[in-house]
């Protein structure tokens, strides 16, 4: 064998392999860490943007965060949330939500400082065209906390909930 060929196989067969690098890599990470951390965003298809929007902008006080006009959308976010509201394609055949048959989204929860919070919202929800409330703020199983659940304009299910005890 010529003895650059064999030098070159020498080299080949000595230098580590992706997988190897790759496994030794892994291998530093602690099997049980946590890898990820919080919610980047969440993303909701909406069929009726501008409804969906103004609910979160102007009932919940969210401000707008950009979006995609060709891509129809609006990004909206309470200050720690942030949510991509996406127009559905075909507004004409939009399947409506089943949280009992679909796979994904069941309901999103978000939290309230205070009860006389979650009362007003109760309110203002009264007076939002489209809105559906599922149940008016109640205790959750024997408590402490109280919660409600609505659907906004496009039908997502959203849950508002207070625990005094995280006060």
């Amino acid at each position: 064998m010529n003895k650059y060929i064999f030098t070159l196989l020498l080299i080949v067969l000595s230098t580590p392999t992706i997988s190897k690098a790759t496994e030794s890599h892994s291998n530093t990470i602690n099997q049980k860490q946590v890898m990820t951390k919080g919610i980047n965003h969440l993303g909701l298809t909406v069929k009726n943007l501008q409804a969906s929007s103004n609910f979160f902008i102007k009932t919940l006080g969210w401000k707008e965060a950009g979006g995609y006009p060709d891509y129809p959308s609006i990004f909206v976010t309470d200050g720690k949330l942030f949510l991509t509201l996406w127009q559905t394609k075909d507004i004409n055949n939009t399947v409506p939500f089943d949280r009992k048959n679909n796979v994904g989204l069941h309901h999103l929860a978000l939290s309230v400082t205070s009860e006389a919070i979650l009362n007003e919202l109760h309110k203002r929800f009264k007076s939002v065209p489209g809105l559906i409330i599922e149940f008016a703020p109640e205790l959750n199983g024997n408590g402490p906390t109280i919660h409600m659940m609505i659907r906004e304009p496009s039908g997502n299910r959203i849950e508002f909930s207070y625990n005094p005890s995280r006060n």
